[in-house]
């Protein structure tokens, strides 16, 4: 709730006031559908923590198996660690734990054109734009272009996280 004014210009429009879609009585039933998407196996939803503090969400969707093997992933960061790394080592755990664990080919995101900070976070971590999106999804009360990135295997020769701790780029402590 604190920071609306951060976060809305990027989230998707949904019913109601911010206030009514966020209020901490609606988070009851979006765990419950969220932990149904995961024993599914189509979703993986995750909390990003800093020093044991609740900071974001990081979320692994639409997986789909057999000869595809892919999914999206999506993220947010509370405002005031937005600029220090956490969304990108979150994303590089993310991105490790798809192409390991999960067994997938291919994680694609998209992210608003003028969205400056995401599209570094994403082309810090590996992402390749792969095209333009035109009206995509319905954001903040409009319909807004949003650029595909892409990442397979292919194109990760270590962990995601080894190489930006290799390149310096993040810290783990």
């Amino acid at each position: 709730m604190r920071d609306k004014e951060y976060l809305q210009p990027w989230e998707p429009t949904g019913r109601g006031s911010w206030g009514a879609r966020n209020h901490a009585s609606n988070w009851p039933a979006l765990w419950s559908r969220l932990k149904t998407e995961a024993r599914r196996g189509s979703m993986i939803p995750l909390v990003i923590e800093v020093d044991g503090a609740f900071t974001g969400q990081l979320t692994i969707g639409n997986i789909v198996r057999g000869p595809l093997r892919s999914a999206w992933i999506g993220y947010w960061v509370a405002k005031d660690l937005s600029g220090q790394g956490v969304a990108t080592a979150a994303l590089a755990l993310g991105l490790d734990h798809c192409f390991g664990p999960v067994g997938l080919h291919r994680v694609e995101a998209t992210v608003r054109p003028e969205n400056h900070a995401s599209r570094a976070v994403l082309y810090n971590v590996g992402f390749r734009e792969e095209g333009l999106l035109r009206n995509y999804l319905d954001v903040d009360g409009a319909w807004r272009d949003h650029l595909l990135v892409g990442m397979t295997t292919e194109d990760v020769a270590e962990t995601v996280v080894r190489r930006l701790v290799r390149e310096g780029r993040v810290t783990l402590l």
